[in-house]
């Protein structure tokens, strides 16, 4: 997708053993739209085709046990290694994979999901398929792939079928005609994640950041979890601000917007700077209130609305959430820092709201703080209620203060020491209001150290901030 340039095609593939004339009615019709195709059979019956630009056996030779491994004989294994061979037969092509379109039924679905998932972001995925009105999540995973339900069966040309099929081919085709690369100066990108308990917090954040990067904001809805970290394997995010984790409670307790057990883990691999927190893990989530399972009737529940109950998590429960996150963040090797909110971590976890309760927050602080293995690059950072944390910058380097603050030319404050948070922004104010007045010279410190990394503080101008001092120092200034 990086080199796409105008001889992408959009690739129609199917099994044209069975879907021929359908398929070849979607290809006619891309066509007439003035789009290249290039029509890719995957049947498994061995016998090929006519009329096919790509043969299955081109196709099957792409498996890694070759084409033998895919014409088995046994139906049920061979779809799911002909699937095995359409995905690296596409990404090894992806760079003039302009779209792709197939349609089908369940075997359809469950031949091309793999490959259209493994697809970059961006490139036009579509399956006509008539498990579409139902439960797809398997199919569909975290990818963007666009479903559309026939109406009809998949099986021959009729007044519906034409409709909806020509449809499809011309989605497909403008998608295709209309892609545009992403600018060459695009703002570097971060993913944060959110819920509706956790919103104020992200968009608050969203402003600050926004000027200097492009934010991507997730919902934590289990596959909003598993895109952010797709994002993040392929390289298209350079930091992450994971404010919402409630999905590790859905995972440990069984609630319905699980992400799965390797949450967190694509971190440990890509090294990229990670700023979490705790955000939501005072629920666990289930559609309407009838389908809470009965072993929970007697918890804490709340209606978010007629679809979806919040249920509040217990004591126990969090200090699980917290063990099983610490384990997590111990591995990450690149920067660290998660943040501890001591009012509460959801919206419905605040003094006079249905999911306040102090016990609960406490046993996950705790856990963290016993199991976190904090150092100079990961450290938890634990914010007071109403205390103003503001950092316009995600990217975390090893500087003079041995990686405990978060510095770069866009900070406005800065992280310190495990458990503490200096007010910058109160010491720019009082810099600023008086910069003839400033001199670091004149401030007298307990200790030399500290002394000495606050001369390292250049002007207001260049937004530059190293420094971290002691706690008695930090109370000598304010």
């Amino acid at each position: 997708m990086s080199t796409r340039g105008e001889s992408l095609a959009a690739y129609v593939v199917g099994s044209f053993d069975t879907k021929g004339e359908e398929l070849g009615f979607i290809a006619a019709r891309i066509r007439d739209q003035g789009v290249a195709v290039v029509t890719v059979d995957v049947s498994t019956s061995g016998a090929a085709p006519r009329g096919c630009d790509i043969a299955n056996a081109e196709v099957a030779a792409a498996h890694p046990g070759g084409a033998p491994a895919v014409f088995s004989g046994e139906r049920g294994s061979a779809v799911g290694a002909m699937a095995q061979a359409l995905v690296a037969y596409l990404l090894a092509r992806a760079a003039a994979v302009g779209g792709v379109i197939g349609a089908g039924g369940s075997g359809a679905a469950a031949l091309l999901s793999p490959a259209l998932q493994a697809l970059p972001v961006g490139c036009p995925k579509l399956l006509v398929c008539t498990l579409a009105s139902g439960d797809m999540r398997a199919f569909v995973g975290s990818a963007d792939i666009m479903m559309l339900y026939p109406v009809v069966d998949v099986s021959g040309l009729n007044r519906i079928s034409r409709q909806v099929l020509a449809n499809a081919a011309h989605a497909v085709a403008g998608m295709v005609r209309a892609w545009q690369p992403t600018p060459a100066d695009a703002l570097p990108a971060i993913g944060l994640t959110m819920f509706g308990v956790t919103t104020a917090c992200v968009q608050a954040a969203t402003a600050l950041l926004e000027a200097s990067h492009d934010c991507i904001v997730f919902h934590a809805t289990g596959t909003g979890g598993q895109s952010m970290e797709k994002l993040v394997a392929s390289g298209s995010l350079t930091a992450v601000l994971d404010l919402t984790t409630t999905e590790v409670a859905d995972e440990l307790v069984g609630g319905v917007l699980s992400a799965g057990p390797q949450r967190l883990d694509v971190f440990e691999t890509s090294g990229i700077p990670y700023v979490g927190s705790v955000g939501a893990l005072d629920m666990v989530n289930f559609w309407s209130l009838d389908t809470v399972p009965s072993i929970f009737a007697s918890r804490r529940l709340h209606s978010h609305n007629a679809q979806v109950t919040l249920m509040r998590t217990t004591a126990d429960e969090n200090a699980r959430f917290g063990a099983w996150i610490a384990a997590k963040l111990n591995r990450m090797p690149g920067p660290v820092r998660f943040l501890l909110p001591l009012g509460g971590v959801s919206a419905l976890d605040a003094p006079g709201q249905p999911f306040w309760d102090p016990q609960a927050d406490a046993a996950l602080f705790d856990a963290l703080r016993r199991d976190v293995q904090q150092t100079d690059s990961r450290f938890l950072v634990y914010i007071k209620p109403g205390e103003i944390i503001v950092s316009r910058t995600l990217q975390l380097v090893k500087c003079g203060c041995r990686g405990r603050a978060i510095t770069s030319r866009y900070c406005t404050c800065v992280y310190i020491k495990p458990g503490f948070i200096i007010r910058l922004d109160l010491l720019y104010k009082m810099i600023s209001n008086k910069p003839k007045e400033y001199n670091p010279n004149k401030i007298r410190l307990s200790h030399e150290r500290c002394f000495k990394k606050l001369r390292l503080m250049t002007s207001i101008l260049s937004q530059t901030i190293i420094y971290d001092p002691c706690t008695c120092c930090v109370e000598s200034i304010f």
